[in-house]
């Protein structure tokens, strides 16, 4: 999926796009990733005042772990984006901030598209802001039952005093 800057800045004519994306990549890039649908991607490119725009959304759903109880949970993203792209041999300071300068005329999308994605999914997904997770001690999942398994953590450091007043308190 790739757009001509110096083109579409020119001309101003809107030009619609409808893609749908594979998202093998995603597994590689995320071990927490366990499927992802194709990333659907609906845009509209035009340009205006020299300035090449790219709008749109790209939705798409992605079954990840979730980092407490290890759980598949499903997100739903839709991700809208507006972008705008000049080259960098035409840029002369009076652009609006946003605009993101391009060194050639061909630009392709799809590595912009794939990072969005990536920055839009969840960093620590959960299944549940309540999730309890896993037990440290015998590895159950404690949203399905309570393992009895005691929690009582002593600093190692002074593991050797616990049994020092044992023989007073019988």
């Amino acid at each position: 999926m790739e757009i001509h800057v110096r083109e579409l800045a020119a001309k101003g004519t809107r030009t619609t796009f409808k893609s749908s994306l594979n998202t093998d990549w995603l597994k590689q890039v995320r071990k927490d990733v366990l499927n992802a649908s194709p990333m659907d991607v609906n845009m509209t490119a035009w340009g205006e005042e020299g300035i090449a725009h790219v709008e749109g959304e790209l939705k798409v759903d992605v079954e990840l772990s979730c980092s407490r109880c290890l759980e598949p949970t499903t997100e739903h993203v839709v991700l809208p984006f507006h972008e705008r792209f000049k080259l960098e041999a035409e840029i002369d300071g009076s652009e609006p901030e946003e605009t993101i300068p391009v060194e050639e005329d061909k630009l392709e999308l799809e590595p912009m598209l794939e990072e969005m994605l990536m920055l839009a999914l969840p960093f620590v997904p959960l299944c549940d802001e309540d999730c309890k997770g896993l037990c440290h001690t015998c590895g159950s999942n404690l949203n399905e039952q309570n393992c009895g398994c005691s929690n009582e953590r002593i600093d190692p450091r002074l593991a050797a005093l616990k049994d020092l007043f044992k023989d007073s308190q019988e």
